[in-house]
This record gives C-alpha cells, structure tokens and sequence, in this order.
C-alpha cells in the first residue's frame, strides 16, 4: 500500500509538471482599423507581467496572422507596427492553446521619430524563402531613380551602365511588386523615382511560386501604396548637377469602398560620358594599333502617368484597376575620333566621327486585379490580368570624315530601328491552409509576347540591303506549380514544383534565319528552416531555374555609332539552366545582425560574350553556349545600432568560378575569383537632421577573353525635416570622387583591346518633398 502511495503521488507531480512545462500555441490577426487590411510584420511580444520582460515574440505574416507558443500562465501581450498605436492585451490567462481574435491598430500620428529609429532596427528579415530588405529610410532614395536604390541593397549590385547583377551574375530576372514589367527591358527603371520603393526582396533560390526565370535568382522590387483614408498626397521637386531637374506629383483619396490613386511626373537629365580605346592587331607578324578617344552628351526627356483605383466590393472582395503610360526621349550626341597607327606607332592617318541619336520610347500598361478573402483563415485567390504595349524608335545619324593625312569628304549613315511590342500576362495564385500550421498553393501562370523590328541602313542616301530587315519575335510561356509547406516545431519547410513550357519563335522577313524553339521543363524547389534559439535561424535551399535568352541577346541588328566596335545578337542562342544551393545563417543581437551565407551553383549551356575581329579589322562582339559554370561563394551582410542615432551596415561577396567550353575551334576555359564589398553608415541628429555615406568596392574578375580591372566608388547624402516633419530637403552627391571608372582588357588570336570609360560622373542633386495630409513615411500608390 506505501509503494502505490509512493507511485501516485510521483505520478501526480509528473503530470503537473508536465502540465506547467507544456506550451500552448496562441494565435491571433493584425489588421489595420482604418482599411481593415491586415498588417504584415506587426511585431507580437508576450511579456511578464511583473518584470515586462520579452518572453516570446513573432511578426504577422502576409495576412496578419500570427502564431506563438508560451508555457501556462498570465502574461501581458504587445502587438506594435511602425507608425501605428502600440496594443497590449493585461493579464492574459493561458491554460489552453488560445486565439486572440482580431486586433485592430490605430495610426500614431505623435511621435514618429520613435517610430523610426524601431523601423531601422529591422532592416534585415530572414524568411523562408528570400530575404527582405526594408529601403524607406534610405536618404539616397530621395532624388534619385529604382536603380540608385538597387545599388546599396547588399547582394544587388548596379554597373555605370545600369547593369543589374545579384552576386556578381547578372542573370537576375527583375520585377515590380511580384510581376514582370517590360520597363525593365527598356532601361524604364529609370523612370521611377528611388523615393517610391518600401523594400526590396531579394531572392536568391526562389520557391515554385515565382517564375523559373533568371538563373541568378529574382529581385521583386515592391512600391509604396497609400494607407490613410481621405485626400493625401505629396510633392518633389528637384534640381541638379548636370542638369537634372524632376517633379512628381502624388494624390490619393480613400474612402471605405474605394481608394482612387494618381501620380504625375517630370524629368529632364543630362549625363556626359567619355571612353579611351586602344586596340593592338598583329597580321603576319606586323602589328598595327588604333587609338580612339569618344565623348557623349546624353538628355533624357522625360513624363510619366499613372492613376487607378480599387474598389472594396465587400470585406471579402477587392478589384482593382489602373494605367500607366512613361514616354521617354533620348537625346544624344557621340563624338568619336580614330587614330591609326603603322608599326613604328606613328600616326598613319584619322577620321572623326559625329553621331547624333534619337530614341523615343513610348510605353503603356492596362492592368486588373482581383483578390478574394474566404471564411477559412488564411485561404486567399488572386488573379492578375496585364497588357502592356509600347514603341522604341531607334534613330542615328552619323557624319563621318577623314582627316588626315587629306581631309576627305564627309560620309552621311542613317540607321532607323521602328520597334514595337505587344505582352499579356494572367496570373492566378490560390493559397488554403490545411492545418493551423500547413498550407497548400497553386498557381497558373501565362505570358504571350510579340515583338517586331524594322531596321534599315542608309550610307549617302542608298539603302543598304545587307542591313535592311525585318525581325519578329514570339514567345508564349505557360506555366503551373504546387507548393506544400508545413511547421513542426522550431522546424519549417516549403517543397514545390513548378511545370513550364516555352514556345519561343524568331524570323525574318528575308528567311536568312528562322529558330523555333519549343520545350518544357520541371523546377523544383526546398527550402528549409530551424529556429536555433529566438532570434536565431539556419536555412538551406535548393532550386531549379532557366535563363531564356532576351530579345536584345537574339536580335542579329544591333546599332552602328562605333563601327570599328559592334555588338549583334546570336539568333541560335539556347537557354542556360542552373541547379542552385544555399545555406544561410541570420543571428540577431540587441545592437548587432549577422546574416552569413554559403552557395553554390552549376551551369550548363551558360551565356559567354565573345569578340572576333573581321577581314577588314573591326570587332564583332556576339553571345554564344559554352558548357559548363561551377560557381562556389561566401556572403556576409551585417548591421550593427552602437547608438540610438547611428546605423552601420556592411556587405562582403566572395566566389570562384569555373568555366568550361569551346566555340568556333577556340577554348575558352576559365577558372578565377571575384569580390566585392560595400560599407553604409547612416546617423540622425536632432531636430530632423540625417546624414548617410556609402562606400563600395568591386575587385577585378576574368572571363575567357575580358579582364575587369577593379572599381570603387562613395556616395552621400544629407538630409534636413522642414515644416513640421510635412517636408523635407535632401542633398545627394553621387561618386564623390567620380571614380565610377570602368577598366577593361580583351584579348583574342592576334589581338588587344583595351578601354577605359566614363558613363556616369559625379552627380549632385537637391531635393525637396513636401506632404499634405500624410506623415513623414507615408505611403504611395504607384504603378506595379
């Protein structure tokens, strides 16, 4: 009888302290109680009620959910979001798993300065499946375009040309608010003001949810929308050196069924860029060499609208229309003059060269959306319809003459290139948890583009019928994918698969080529995550993804302002695949984020520029397949708060890379290493005052034929509140010390050609925003 006294009495205080150690899940929503949109990242602390310290903590997901697991007992409850009201729940008693229901947040329309500095404490978030990098604050934004912004996000670097790379490889599909735009083909991201951007997700293995497109990974670039309820709006102007003058207008006006949104703009910009050239030939064991020395006057001219509205059909069920119309004028002069040199390296004879190019690009995009909201917590369907249609007109006019040894007479060339696109897209996305912590999506995904070009050459007023051609080109792209993910635990994970099929066909009128290419292909993806301890996670990932050569890659006409230097597209060009692993580690501290990061990925058929001289000595530099890439590499990004007032970040890239091939009898086999490092401070003072510098570092790096000499360049940017936090005026120097230099040497069979060039300078800007009914950080509606 003592022994069964003994074992009930063990068993009694095992159950109790089984039952005191269990965890409860507590679940709830986060909405904004104007809009009755859900919050994302709303933060969710579960607090002690005696010591208020941090017990548990969470952010709301996408829509405004959030789960969190605590032991029984009393605790007080902290939901906050930037620029909102703070919300605690007093003495919340948990002695079963607990949803708290919705919680609706107020704006805070005091105290915004606290605001900030809690906004740029999470600058870096790790989720599953990409990383995201909150930019509103970035006073380089202000007064500057996307691609100012996109070149102090780590990760994502932008060449003088406007070049987007993710860790050095520049195969990186780019979107808007999670959809293709074809301003990214036309260099129309300068159309959008830096200012307009939340945040940047940056998506090095992305998930079957997004398109296989873009082998280095995707940068989705997502823009302000307007939150407040009533008529609000903002102004900016600004003004430069070289000349730069914009002008934006944005106005919003909300109510409970509708949100009607416009945005005007305006800019005028010069850019001056120059270039120094020296190319070396040996034939039959005599060398002979060019020295060529251009310098460029670009104007861009440009105006943009874009308005819209959504309609709030219920609670349930939201449509949403707009369009969006950019025309853009560029305006340029090249001047270029060639010295030929005898083998002595004296002056043989030299032409000058005068071209004057204009381009003006029209562009324009109808677009709805549809969202509907089910009973079901979480479950959700989204369907996207897009027409985008535009021209680009191409037009050069070219005075040559020979000026030495006799002065000849002038030769006149006309190149018209009259270019045209047509794109729909439909997108539909359906999501539906199957558990409290499972869910299910799938997705349907199709893209049909035709695009034309009539290009005609004229020398002295004859029409040269080598040169004169039309090209057209169709792609039709469909895809479906299915993705499950799960949480057990500290553990989580996301498998999917996506289906494609292209349908990609290029011809011209003269039937000199005709390439179809017709295929389907299957993308998996994995991405997995633990949570080592709070505020402490591993992730590894793996997916497959496909590079489809773009029109300006394939397109065999390409412009004629150097003709001793002319780049043409390959017609036959395939598309490349890449398998991509990763492991990423994100550790947060109090003051200090590290976020380190192991990759690797293998290529086949990747994309290789190549250049050969012709007969008559020119240079022709077209993409062909090589075979294979192996590309290994090391990230660390990192933040570090060692006051209140002062933000440092930093950024170090370092890869190898392996590759091999043979084309046209030659080897082109490469093996070397690259990095690249990028250091950003930021500091608020008082009275509304903010200062930031960068400061970035790109080492040199080879490929079968070129040699990329090392660059560095700073930018900096102060920034003062006016009337009452309504304004601002911010002063931007671009390059400080104009040191944007791009360095190169390519070398072939019989042949050097080295350059170095100038296409941006030091750039300084001064900008002023002024807001009316809006706070300092207030969001706007801009085109997706």
């Amino acid at each position: 009888m003592k022994k069964i006294i003994i074992l009930l009495v063990y068993l009694a205080v095992t159950l109790a302290s089984a039952q005191q150690n269990k965890k409860y899940t507590i679940t709830g929503k986060v909405l904004d109680k104007t809009t009755q949109q859900p919050l994302e990242y709303a933060t969710v602390t579960i607090l002690d009620t005696k010591t208020n310290k941090v017990l548990e903590g969470g952010i709301t997901n996408g829509s405004g959910n959030f789960s969190l697991n605590i032991a029984n007992g009393t605790y007080n409850i902290n939901v906050e979001f930037i620029s909102f009201k703070s919300y605690t729940l007093k003495d919340v008693s948990i002695t079963k798993d607990m949803n708290l229901g919705t919680i609706s947040l107020e704006e805070d329309l005091e105290a915004l300065g606290e605001v900030e500095i809690v906004a740029e404490k999470s600058t870096v978030e790790l989720k599953l499946d990409k990383k995201v990098f909150n930019v509103g604050k970035d006073l380089l934004s202000q007064g500057g375009t996307v691609n100012d912004i996109l070149d102090n996000v780590p990760s994502v670097t932008v060449d003088a040309g406007g070049g987007i790379s993710l860790r050095g490889n520049g195969n990186v599909r780019i979107l808007i608010n999670g959809k293709p735009s074809a301003l990214v083909a036309n260099n129309g991201l300068d159309q959008i003001p830096g200012a307009s951007i939340e945040k940047v997700e940056v998506i090095t293995n992305p998930s079957a949810r997004y398109e296989a497109q873009g082998t280095a990974g995707i940068i989705n670039i997502i823009l302000k929308k307007n939150r407040k309820g009533g008529l609000s709006g903002s102004v900016q102007l600004g003004v430069g050196n070289p000349r730069d003058y914009r002008a934006n207008l944005n106005l919003t006006y909300k109510t409970d069924k509708i949100n009607l949104f416009t945005n005007v703009g305006y800019r005028n910009s010069n850019f001056f860029g120059e270039e120094t050239r020296r190319q070396t030939t040996t034939n039959n064991g005599i060398e002979s060499g060019l020295l060529q020395n251009s310098d460029q006057d670009r104007n861009d001219n440009a105006h943009n609208i874009f308005f819209g509205g959504d309609y709030y059909i219920n609670d349930k069920n939201t449509l949403t229309a707009s369009f969006y119309h950019t025309f853009l004028k560029n305006t340029d002069e090249t001047r270029l003059n060639y010295s030929y040199l005898d083998a002595t390296g004296a002056i043989d004879s030299t032409i000058s060269r005068i071209e004057n190019y204009k381009e003006p690009q029209n562009f324009n995009r109808l677009e709805m959306n549809y969202v509907k909201t089910f009973e079901k917590e979480g479950q959700k369907l989204e369907m996207d319809v897009q027409y985008d249609f535009w021209n680009d007109d191409e037009q050069e006019r070219i005075r040559q003459q020979r000026t030495f040894p006799a002065t000849a007479n002038f030769t006149t060339i006309r190149s018209d290139d009259v270019e045209s696109s047509k794109d729909f897209l439909f997108q539909a996305n359906f999501v539906s948890p199957l558990t409290k912590t499972s869910r299910l999506e799938t997705g349907f995904r199709a893209e049909i583009r035709r695009i034309t070009s009539d290009y005609m050459v004229h020398i002295d007023d004859q029409l040269i019928p080598d040169l004169d051609n039309e090209l057209d080109y169709n792609e039709r792209i469909y895809g479906v994918y299915a993705q499950y993910g799960d949480k057990i635990g500290k553990f989580s994970y996301l498998l999917g698969l996506r289906v494609e099929h292209s349908d990609i066909g290029i011809d011209d009128a003269k039937r000199l080529f005709n390439d179809d290419k017709d295929y389907t292909n299957l993308f998996p993806t994995a991405h997995f995550s633990y949570k080592i301890a709070d505020r402490t996670d591993i992730q590894m990932s793996y997916s497959r993804r496909i590079n489809r050569p773009r029109f300006w890659q394939l397109n065999p006409f390409g412009g004629l302002t150097d003709f001793r230097n002319l780049f043409v597209g390959n017609p036959d060009l395939n598309p490349m695949y890449t398998n991509s692993f990763e492991v990423a580690f994100l550790k947060r501290w109090g003051k200090f984020s590290i976020n380190p990061s192991l990759y690797y990925q293998h290529t086949t058929d990747f994309f290789n520029f190549v250049t050969n001289q012709t007969d008559d000595g020119n240079f022709i530099t077209f993409p062909v397949n090589l075979d294979t890439e192996d590309r290994i590499g090391f990230e660390l990004s990192t933040t570090y708060n060692p006051y209140k007032w002062w933000r440092l970040s930093g950024e170090f890239n370092f890869f190898q890379y392996d590759q091999k091939g043979d084309f046209d009898g030659r080897n082109f086999d490469t093996k070397d290493e690259a990095w690249f490092t990028r250091i950003n401070s930021r500091m608020r003072f008082k009275k509304g005052l903010s200062m930031q510098t960068s400061f970035n570092y790109t080492g040199r790096n080879q490929n079968g034929q070129t040699l990329q000499k090392a660059q560095y360049f700073a930018d900096f940017a102060i920034s003062k509140d006016i009337f009452n936090d309504k304004g601002a005026l911010t002063l931007n120097v671009r390059n400080i010390f104009d040191s944007r230099i791009q360095d190169r040497v390519v070398t072939g069979e019989n042949f050097r050609l080295e350059s170095e060039s100038i296409r941006v300078g030091r750039r300084i800007s001064l900008t002023f925003v002024y807001r009316f009914n809006r706070k300092k950080g207030q969001r706007d509606r801009l085109p997706d």
